[in-house]
């Protein structure tokens, strides 16, 4: 059974730098095409970062595009988000996506995606 789980997240000022890590273990990622989304409170889960299972193909949501960079290590078995330049409207909770569909990178829908992980809290501070 696959089961991904977040981890990085924290409270950090305006400007400050954060690297999340999803693990994912129970399959090889390298089968899985990931993706990262976010969801404030009282808003939509909304996609942030998506990439296919080599890491050849990214697509990244226009607001944190020159600022977040999504990247895969299969041999890990882990995808990361690095965020630098954080704003407060980063705040919320991130959350990791798999889906069986290995080119599965620019779906913004997260009803795409079949196993999530339990989410991890990032707070930007102004």
């Amino acid at each position: 059974q696959v089961q991904l789980v977040e981890s990085g997240g924290g409270l950090v000022q305006a400007g400050d730098s954060l690297r999340l890590s999803c693990a994912l273990s129970g399959r090889s990622i390298s089968n899985y095409g990931m993706g990262w989304f976010r969801q404030a409170p009282g808003k939509e889960r909304e996609f942030v970062a998506g990439i296919n299972w080599s890491g050849a193909n990214r697509l990244s949501e226009d607001s944190v595009k020159g600022r977040f960079t999504v990247s895969r290590d299969n041999v890990k078995n882990a995808v990361y988000l690095q965020m630098n330049s954080l704003k407060p409207e980063d705040t919320a909770v991130y959350y990791c996506a798999a889906d069986r569909n290995r080119n599965l990178y620019q779906s913004m829908d997260p009803k795409d995606y079949e196993y999530w992980g339990q989410g991890t809290q990032v707070t930007v501070s102004s």
